[in-house]
């Protein structure tokens, strides 16, 4: 097996890390290494991790000239070969540089240039003189000549030129005037310029029109024109063929997912017919219609399968495209001739291993203008198709050896064991935590007794489809026994995840159920819960767990999910040691304030931060907030906790805000129990005098499950508070049952939306549009608005759209201690005293 190659990526710039890093992860074959500044770059070589290339940005950043320095100032990495990533605009080839590339094409070409760079020949050093090279003037993949002066005889073309002219002999050797005409009149040679209408002029009389660049470029002491040619043809029916492969994601893969595939390549592409046979290898019965497609006038009579040769040569796996008039590919088949088709593609859809396990036929009763664009849209949907061809091979095989439950599709008890079996020897090298629920029907006996066992059987495959629909693609369910169903929920970072699926569970079966007759039958679930490795570590006692928590449920009612509850006792004691612990937490010096960023949506600049507050236990270490602040709060030990945090924070925002000047907000949580203290107010403005905080920095975070019920003078103190110059901010708002006439009491000048919405941006529908009618609910009522917990590029881009004021989470920053806090705040402004912008 090839060893896979060390790739360092290096540039400031996140969208690009994110970029390169997506593209050759995508590939398979790379170690892949980041650093966005030269710091993160010399800690990082200071481990001498093993490299082959370096991907560097190439954008003027002074941070990329400091980077390449230290990187050539250690040994093992004095040579090692750089491929510069350039934006899109015309410019020169970076000097130092084995190859570079475009941004733009970065997912199609950079894991072909990092192993290509491998082969080349080191430059002298990195500062040393770049050749010159015409092709950097120009997109990538331009159809580009270069032709001599005076006299325009054109020395040298590309590939794309050739395509364009194929079968007409040489492009080298013809003069420019003649193959590529000027609008208005304008004659060879032109001055540089970008755009320039014109004509490509074929010998057989062919016109392409289009638009050229044009550079002046010296080479090897030779004047020379360079010119690139765009096809302006193809342009409406790329895009449309990105729009397609794109939509194809969002179809199933059952028989009727790939029909609407066809479907959609049908129309988009402006097919007369598509058709997808399947044709596994341990199939007797010969290719079987999966999926057939007929946009064309009248109807026709598709041949037997068995009969048509050319199908036979596909499925033997050769590709068989004859999209233009000068294809050499027969037309002679009993296929091909039944349709009319002038322009036919037959292609071979193949598993990972290169198994055939079907074909796809696209075709048109004429010629078109776009054959190679089609042809690559083409490929490129046989991978969606082979995807789903070979899911149904599994499910198939599956139902044989017994695995595949035969009335719901689902896995049954075997094929779950085996992949519980599975998560959890990957969760214990891994670390990662993941819950087992059990779902069960209630009183589903009843049902079979009384409206059969057919009716029995339906209502089995509709809760089989409800819960489908609840989870992620990530996650597994299986119909374990009878009226029981079992889950496997997967990369669990809170367990309010868990328990937001759980009630989600709950709630899809709160729609009745259709039946044959046109009545309606309402059916419940009861579900258990319990949590790998908190709970259990073997599958067994998981499974077990969660089936005494769904008793639980059901003892409760029905129609509710329950929590597994672990050994009270020890439980107890643990909780009443951690108590003990606590109370002298703050004299001991074992409390530290964590600050977390809060970055402006659009310009990304830090705005604000939240103190958060950690516990370092001197035996067990960090201790999680979630588990020691209900016992702060239990125990009443939350009042001097939260008094210590804002005092603390305050001071340091003042410490920071002298310093730098950047009036940064400072939020701090506020918890029930303080908030029932009838002396906050006075608490609050004594910490302000003493550490000299301006009060408008300060912001007081009140969770949206605190009401004026459980905490009596809630709107009054925070009316105090508010009077007092403090912002009040509703915290986690979206997870509790807050009214729109309570918001609207309480002076709240910020909504956060809890990143259990977040998160989902991108994944669950339901949880996009909570988010987007949380921000305009609360612009409509003048609140601002941040969103917790952006972790990725989509969850940023969404809440940019969507019109969010400013953002918190892991993609711009984690929680940091008060010294690398501090680290931030002064390269930020070093940075802005550079005259750069400086996101987070």
């Amino acid at each position: 097996m090839t060893e896979p190659l060390g790739v360092l990526i290096f540039t400031p710039r996140r969208d690009v890390r994110r970029a390169v890093f997506d593209a050759l992860d995508l590939d398979g074959g790379f170690v892949l290494l980041s650093a966005r500044d030269s710091a993160q770059l010399e800690t990082l070589l200071a481990d001498a991790p093993p490299l082959h290339v370096v991907v560097v940005g190439a954008d003027g950043n002074p941070e990329v000239t400091r980077g390449l320095r230290i990187l050539r100032g250690f040994p093992a990495y004095a040579s090692l070969p750089l491929v510069h990533i350039v934006d899109d605009a015309p410019g020169v080839a970076p000097e130092g540089a084995i190859d570079w590339l475009r941004e733009s094409a970065i997912p199609t070409e950079l894991a072909q240039r990092v192993r290509a760079a491998l082969d080349a020949p080191a430059p002298p050093s990195v500062s040393g003189p770049a050749q010159p090279d015409w092709r950097f003037a120009f997109d990538a993949g331009a159809a580009w000549v270069v032709a001599s002066t005076p006299d325009g005889c054109i020395v040298e073309s590309g590939a794309a030129m050739e395509r364009l002219c194929a079968g007409e002999g040489p492009v080298q050797g013809r003069l420019l005037q003649e193959l590529i005409v000027l609008a208005d009149g304008a004659t060879w040679p032109v001055p540089d310029g970008d755009g320039l209408a014109c004509m490509l002029r074929r010998r057989d009389g062919g016109e392409i029109v289009g638009e050229a660049d044009v550079r002046h470029v010296v080479d090897r002491g030779q004047h020379r024109i360079a010119v690139a040619f765009r096809d302006l043809r193809s342009a409406d029916s790329a895009q449309r063929a990105l729009a397609l492969l794109a939509s194809l994601e969002g179809c199933q893969s059952d028989d009727e997912g790939i029909g609407e595939a066809a479907a959609m390549i049908a129309d988009v592409l402006d097919l007369d017919v598509v058709a997808v046979w399947s044709a596994l290898p341990e199939s007797e019965l010969g290719p079987e219609v999966v999926a057939r497609i007929w946009n064309a006038p009248g109807q026709v009579e598709w041949p037997d399968a068995s009969d048509l040769p050319l199908l036979k040569i596909c499925l033997g796996g050769e590709s068989l495209l004859s999209l233009d008039a000068t294809s050499d590919l027969p037309m002679g088949d009993p296929l091909i001739e039944a349709l009319g088709l002038r322009s036919y593609v037959l292609l071979p859809l193949l598993d990972e291993r290169r198994n055939v396990l079907g074909a796809l036929l696209a075709g048109r009763r004429r010629h078109g203008s776009d054959a190679r664009m089609l042809g690559l849209a083409l490929r490129a949907a046989t991978a969606r198709f082979a995807s789903a061809l070979e899911l149904r091979r599994a499910r198939e095989q599956g139902r044989v050896r017994g695995l595949i439950d035969t009335l719901t599709g689902l896995p049954n008890r075997l094929l779950f064991n085996d992949r519980l079996d599975t998560t959890i020897r990957e969760a214990e090298r891994t670390g990662e935590c993941f819950a087992t629920l059990l779902v069960d029907l209630d009183r589903f006996k009843s049902i079979n007794e009384t409206l059969g066992h057919a009716v029995g059987d339906k209502v089995l495959v509709s809760v089989a489809k409800r819960l489908r629909a609840s989870v992620r693609a990530s996650d597994t369910i299986a119909r374990y026994a009878g009226d029981e169903f079992t889950m496997i929920l997967r990369h669990i970072i809170q367990r309010d995840d868990v328990l937001r699926i759980a009630e989600k569970v709950v709630q899809a079966m709160e729609v009745p159920l259709s039946l044959d007759d046109g009545s309606e039958l309402q059916a419940t679930v009861s579900v258990g819960i319990s949590y790998f490795p908190d709970d259990a570590v073997e599958g067994e006692l998981l499974l077990r767990h969660a089936d005494e928590a769904m008793y639980g449920a059901k003892s409760l009612g029905r129609n509710n999910y329950q929590v597994y509850a672990n050994n009270v006792d020890a439980t107890q004691q643990q909780q009443t040691e951690l108590k003990a612990r606590l109370r002298h937490a703050v004299r001991n010096d074992e409390l530290r304030v964590f600050y977390q960023p809060q970055v402006e949506a659009s310009s990304e600049d830090i705005v604000g931060m939240e103190a958060l507050v950690r516990w370092e236990h001197p035996e067990l270490g960090m201790i999680s907030p979630a588990f020691f602040i209900p016992l702060a709060e239990a125990s009443g030990l939350i009042v001097p906790i939260g008094e210590w945090v804002l005092r603390t924070a305050c001071a340091q925002a003042k410490a920071w805000e002298s310093r730098y000047g950047l009036g940064l907000r400072l939020g701090v949580n506020l918890s029930a129990v303080q908030l029932m203290q009838s002396n906050l107010a006075s608490v609050v403005a004594t910490v302000l005098r003493d550490t000299g905080l301006d009060p408008h920095q300060l912001e007081l975070e009140v969770t949206e499950s605190i009401s004026v019920k459980t905490v009596p003078h809630l709107v009054e103190t925070l009316d105090a508070l508010h009077a007092m110059g403090c912002r009040i901010a509703i915290d986690d708002f979206g997870t509790g049952a807050a009214s729109l006439d309570y918001l609207r009491r309480l002076p709240a000048d910020r909504i956060k939306i809890d990143q259990s919405f977040v998160r989902n941006i991108g994944v669950d529908p339901d949880d996009e549009a909570i988010v987007r009618a949380t921000i305009e609910m609360a612009h409509h009522l003048k609140r601002g608005v941040v969103a917790e917990g952006v972790e990725i590029e989509q969850h940023l881009q969404f809440l940019r759209l969507n019109g969010c004021d400013e953002l918190q989470g892991y993609l711009f920053c984690r929680p940091l201690p008060t010294p690398a806090f501090d680290k931030l705040l002064a390269e930020r402004e070093r940075l802005v005293n550079e005259g750069r912008a400086v996101p987070a």
